[in-house]
């Protein structure tokens, strides 16, 4: 591990390891023996490599910062924090990793962001759908906000 302040390489120690909170993260806390700065890393289990079939037919490797960077646009000055968002993006993967081995198809992975996004956030949702599903006009949006009501008042 190199340390992000001093950037020697090999040179920290482990002061606490845990697991995150979605369970496929292990949270591990160290300090630098240069310098005795302390910094946190997260180590993920690596799976084999799920490949993402786009519309157009291509495959590519599946990136979670794709994602991340769609939720991030979604949910700008919106009260959703980054550990949401990772929370989110961490239940999509468990979700292709449960019904998925090698490929998924990209609308699986949309649907399954707007429908954790939906529970998380209206107006994040609604940004997002309209991208995803390509709105063309304000009546588009204004059936999937209907919608997202209609929804809310059978919830309440």
């Amino acid at each position: 591990m190199r340390c992000p302040f001093c950037h020697k390489d090999q040179a920290d120690r482990v002061l606490d390891t845990r697991p995150a909170e979605d369970g496929a993260v292990v949270r591990r806390r160290r300090q630098c023996k240069a310098c005795n700065r302390r910094f946190t890393t997260y180590e993920r289990v690596e799976t084999t490599t799920i490949r993402v079939i786009k519309k157009d037919g291509t495959r590519v490797p599946f990136d979670r910062s794709r994602i991340q960077s769609g939720l991030q646009r979604a949910c700008w000055k919106r009260p959703v924090s980054d550990k949401q968002m990772d929370s989110l993006i961490s239940k999509v993967e468990a979700e292709i990793e449960k019904n998925f081995e090698t490929e998924v198809q990209s609308k699986f992975i949309g649907e399954q962001v707007m429908q954790f996004l939906r529970e998380l956030d209206q107006v994040a949702y609604v940004r997002f759908a309209s991208v995803y599903l390509k709105f063309q006009d304000v009546r588009d949006f204004v059936n999937e906000v209907n919608s997202v009501v209609e929804d809310s008042n059978e919830n309440f």
